[in-house]
């Protein structure tokens, strides 16, 4: 990315200054950071510090600041421990060419960690607070977020039960963190066609449950079908809906769209199963901006299986903020293994990475408001 002059940075928010600074004592040394951001791998390193805030039921939300990241202090009768009472987000910091930093819609970040917050009889957090909380945690740790290219700073905010009790019911006291990772590509091997394996002998939500919500347990209830979908020697798992094992639902963790011969696109639609991905609704309004013919509805399994079969649907792929976009070059179940025909470089899919991207990262324009600075 090219490097211009950096222009005038912002203020902080009145929301960002309420969260006291404490910095930390032991900082990692520059050129040890410039080492880690260089290529950093998702997940793998942290920033010197952390956001974090309590709530208690008496007394409600205290105690903002910014801290050095470290060990969490649990008790061991702590109630997410016993309960799994907890919720997170995703999104990321982008470094644009003048050395501004962004982030890609947080409103909508805030908005959905409250209905998870809600479905998990957790407090709701303010979105002043959730907006707060990023801008003072990459303020103090500007310098993690990389410049390179496809690099941003991952943050993931999230809430657990903290009360020590074993009793079942919703927690009185719970902590609020934001920690960050600067990140290269979500997949080790850079944005290439993914192989899918359907599993039709699990399910990672049924109705009434907690799929609307993006809460550990539904990633839990999707580990053991990853490992069924490795050994078969796919990347990643479909799942199907629970009442009838026969509609296309998401991924692990990503929202996942099928596009017609025709350039109709069309994916799941919102059920109370399925995540509402802000990268999803997103692409969404991207497509009906070019015109494409959109549909959130019901896909059968089937008929993705007989488009894929007579060339009626030319591209498959999935998308979320870790991974943004991924062509899907490969379907295969129990009964079935098929190519996705223009899965390694599919019009549709690259059009949309490139479009999302341009925006995220500044090389475009952002007609819809989407992007917020940090600094």
């Amino acid at each position: 990315m090219t490097s211009l002059p950096e222009s005038p940075r912002p203020a902080p928010t009145r929301a960002a200054g309420a969260f006291e600074v404490r910095l930390s004592d032991s900082p990692l040394p520059e050129p040890d950071r410039r080492a880690l951001i260089a290529s950093p791998r998702f997940g793998t390193v942290f920033t010197d510090h952390m956001a974090r805030c309590t709530w208690t039921a008496g007394g409600g939300w205290s105690d903002r600041r910014i801290e050095k990241y470290g060990p969490l202090n649990l008790n061991p009768a702590a109630a997410v421990l016993h309960y799994g009472q907890e919720i997170f987000e995703g999104l990321k910091a982008y470094r644009h060419a003048d050395g501004s930093v962004w982030t890609f819609r947080p409103e909508a970040n805030a908005a959905r960690f409250a209905r998870s917050a809600h479905r998990l009889a957790l407090p709701q957090l303010s979105a002043e607070d959730f907006l707060g909380s990023i801008e003072a945690l990459v303020r103090v740790d500007a310098a993690w977020v990389p410049s390179g290219e496809e690099t941003s700073l991952y943050l993931r905010p999230f809430m657990y039960a903290s009360e020590d009790f074993l009793g079942v019911r919703a927690t009185q006291q719970a902590e609020y963190l934001v920690i960050a990772s600067p990140v290269g590509p979500y997949f080790a091997g850079g944005v290439k066609p993914v192989s899918i394996w359907v599993a039709q002998d699990y399910h990672r939500s049924g109705a009434g449950g907690t799929g609307a919500a993006k809460c550990g347990g539904n990633y839990a209830a999707s580990l053991l079908p990853q490992q069924e979908a490795q050994s078969k020697g796919c990347d990643q798992v479909c799942f199907l809906d629970a009442s009838t094992n026969s509609l296309l639902e998401e991924l692990g963790g990503m929202n996942v769209f099928i596009v017609g011969a025709d350039g109709s696109v069309a994916t799941p639609e919102l059920s109370g199963t399925i995540l509402e991905g802000v990268t999803r609704s997103s692409i969404l309004r991207l497509l009906a901006d070019s015109g494409h013919d959109v549909q959130e509805r019901p896909i059968a399994l089937a008929e993705l299986r007989a488009g894929l079969a007579d060339g009626s649907v030319t591209e498959v792929f999935a998308c979320g903020t870790a991974a943004v976009i991924t062509p899907i070059g490969r379907l295969a179940g129990a009964d079935f293994d098929l190519a996705v025909a223009d899965g390694a470089a599919g019009r549709v899919t690259t059009g949309l990475r490139e479009a999302l991207t341009d925006i995220q990262y500044g090389r475009a324009a952002d007609p819809h408001g989407w992007m917020h600075r940090l600094l």
